[in-house]
């Protein structure tokens, strides 16, 4: 069964732009720490674990602003595995109020696993895979 990962993150008053809504760079900021809190949450979250995996690099992040975020408070992060490729991760990603499942942004972001001493490409390992697998291809409703 696949799954999302959600989490409640905090706007604060610096993260406004002059129009008292929040600024566009900080959507993805948002998203970062959901993400890093989703890694946490699966059991990758420390740096110094056996696992060669973590090592990726971003490939590409995309956001779509739908409605602004206006003032300080608490928003929702939803986060899932859109798809698994060979070498690379794409996650899907929502911003919403706490109260209801309107959608202030969407976006993607394209990880790829990279050896630590190249930078090349290599494929996710199969520990990785099964570890992964429950959040692939979940639904973002």
């Amino acid at each position: 069964m696949s799954k999302f990962y959600e989490d409640a993150m905090g706007v604060y008053f610096d993260d406004l732009d002059p129009f008292h809504i929040l600024h566009n760079a900080r959507y993805i900021l948002l998203f970062e720490r959901t993400l890093g809190a989703f890694w946490q949450h699966v059991g990758f979250g420390d740096l110094q674990d056996h696992l060669s995996d973590k090592f990726h690099f971003v490939r590409a992040n995309t956001i779509e602003y739908l409605a602004p975020v206006r003032g300080t408070g608490k928003v929702r992060v939803r986060v899932w595995v859109d798809k698994l490729g060979s070498t690379s991760l794409t996650f899907g990603f929502r911003l919403m109020p706490m109260d209801e499942d309107r959608v202030h942004a969407q976006g993607t972001r394209t990880i790829v696993r990279v050896d630590p001493v190249t930078h090349r490409p290599v494929p996710w390992s199969d520990e990785f895979r099964t570890r992964i697998a429950p959040w692939v291809g979940a639904s973002a409703a």
